[in-house]
């Protein structure tokens, strides 16, 4: 039987046993990490180490690099996957309507506090001291006296000196001329321009997203679409339209990435059209006052749970771009992500260019594991099963049976059959403290020219939901819910990672015929 491994803050314990070292396990943790491949993370050895960390979702980045650079690192993902036989989904994240500062030069820009500085639609002229080139003309109309406007690299804190953080004094024409609140020198060609709080009148998915994810996106079935700077429902509705019109993409997962204040006002409503959310807190922390920050993220978390939808939170070790260690504030940020309840957390220059992206994933990866074991799963799951109110539907009544059940006998994994994925889905949402072994029946379609099985999509979409772990089942097996051959296979997996050993107990969770059924196995020798 296993011993319960989890804490309870409000009980006391003996500080010692917080030195004592934690078990390995087969999962580094429930909660699930998304790396963002690029520079100094592309290599088959690097992207190796990754994927062995934790990493279970690859990020493409297309602010950056074009389309021939993210396709030699996905091949060599590809390679990486065989090599280490861990299952990675891969998610692209559009460019959106990102306003940039355009240094043609790439000549360091020094610029310093209480001068002033031109921002001009003008992409033709040179960056200088005097005057940046932005790729927006609408940004005159947006903006008035008094309003705050930054300049970073990686959209950092604002402390670093490659980020600025400016006030409009006046605007002349299309030119916006803008007082300099700290001295700050900008080197590189593409800087992110982020004005707090205003509508920027451009498409969500641009022609360039569109271009990219009808050729890239296409030729390479990505599972996740993250929808940057998505501000209404019809956001996702207009991508959502766009991708059913690509073939296979019409299985495609969008995730929207809440950026600024307009998203947030409107997260109900995109948080209802969409399959998961992004709490973008590099852009949205500059959009809302500091103090502000930590209760959106708390209340963003949990609507997303109880609509058991996932929640992926970002910047969370940042200075981890050039450092070992995450500073103290870092660490216990990523912690209070796990026990607000988010799903993943998404790496983006810590991996993406920083010289530590294995260790970075491994570290986080410790963080969650430990954070897991005082998450307070109990109260959470009275909340999501009064949210859900009587009477439940069917699936949501086994899905919480199935979850209550395991806690009750102490199961070490639950084991569910699924094939569009969502049984396993709704058991996760209930939070269960062991993992749930997720068992993708394929089930064969065909365009009335060939045959082909479906389950890859499903089995690694839900690489992304915290405490999920997703097994492709045989095709050769006869795809019944009932077949017992397919079990075999599951429990013969669960014991060959060390989740499962001799007299455990199992919940399983599967179809009969029209019924659902959990059943509770106790495993002999």
């Amino acid at each position: 039987m296993v011993v319960s491994n989890y804490l309870f803050l409000e009980e006391p314990i003996r500080m010692a046993s917080i030195l004592e070292p934690s078990k390995p396990s087969f999962f580094p943790a429930m909660t699930k990490i998304v790396g963002t491949l690029g520079p100094n993370s592309r290599s088959v050895e690097v992207i190796s180490g990754c994927l062995k960390a934790g990493m279970s979702v690859a990020r493409f980045d297309f602010s950056f690099g074009d389309a021939k650079f993210h396709q030699d690192t996905l091949e060599n993902l590809s390679m990486a996957i065989k090599a280490t036989q861990k299952l990675c989904g891969v998610m692209l994240d559009t460019l959106g309507p990102e306003l940039l500062l355009v240094n043609k030069s790439e000549h360091p820009i020094a610029l310093k506090e209480d001068s002033f500085v031109i921002l001009t639609p003008d992409q033709d002229k040179q960056a200088s001291s005097d005057l940046l080139p932005i790729n927006f003309s609408g940004l005159s109309k947006a903006v008035k006296k008094g309003d705050d406007i930054f300049i970073g690299q990686y959209l950092f804190t604002g402390n670093e000196t490659t980020s600025v953080w400016m006030e409009v004094a006046e605007v002349k024409g299309e030119d916006v001329v803008c007082r300099i609140k700290n001295s700050a020198t900008l080197a590189g060609p593409l800087y992110t321009l982020h004005v707090a709080g205003i509508h920027i009148d451009l498409p969500t998915l641009t022609d360039k997203d569109k271009e990219v994810i009808s050729t890239w996106g296409v030729r390479n079935k990505i599972d996740f679409l993250s929808l940057s700077y998505a501000r209404r429902a019809e956001d996702v509705r207009h991508a959502r339209e766009f991708l059913s019109g690509l073939g296979d993409l019409r299985q495609t997962q969008i995730f929207a990435k809440i950026e600024n204040v307009e998203g947030l006002e409107n997260f109900d409503e995109i948080l209802q059209e969409a399959d998961g959310i992004i709490l973008a807190r590099g852009n949205l922390g500059i959009d809302l006052p500091p103090e502000k920050v930590f209760l959106y993220q708390k209340e963003a978390i949990y609507k997303c749970n109880v609509a058991g939808k996932p929640a992926v939170v970002t910047r969370v070790v940042d200075s981890m771009t050039d450092n070992l260690r995450p500073t103290r504030a870092e660490a216990t940020d990523v912690a209070n992500a796990v026990l607000d309840g988010a799903d993943a957390i998404l790496l983006g220059a810590e991996t993406l260019r920083g010289l530590y992206p294995v260790e970075t994933i491994s570290t986080v990866g410790k963080i969650c594991s430990e954070a897991e074991k005082a998450y307070h799963q109990d109260l959470y799951f009275k909340k999501a099963v009064k949210h859900v109110g009587e009477p439940m539907s069917h699936l949501e009544s086994i899905a919480s049976s199935a979850v209550r059940a395991a806690i009750k006998v102490k199961a070490s994994i639950i084991i569910c059959f699924t094939s569009s994925g969502r049984a396993a889905r709704l058991i996760a949402k209930y939070r269960p403290t062991m993992p749930v072994l997720s068992v993708v029946i394929p089930r064969l379609r065909t365009n009335q020219l060939s045959w082909t099985f479906s389950g890859a999509f499903e089995a690694r979409q839900s690489l992304i939901v915290r405490g999920l772990f997703p097994m492709l089942a045989d095709p050769r097996h006869p795809a019944e819910f009932t077949n017992e051959s397919v079990l075999k296979v599951a429990l013969d997996h669960g014991k060959a990672s060390g989740v499962i050993k001799p007299h455990d107990r199992v919940v399983v969770c599967q179809k009969v015929g029209d019924a659902s059924v959990v059943k509770i196995i106790e495993l002999q020798d």
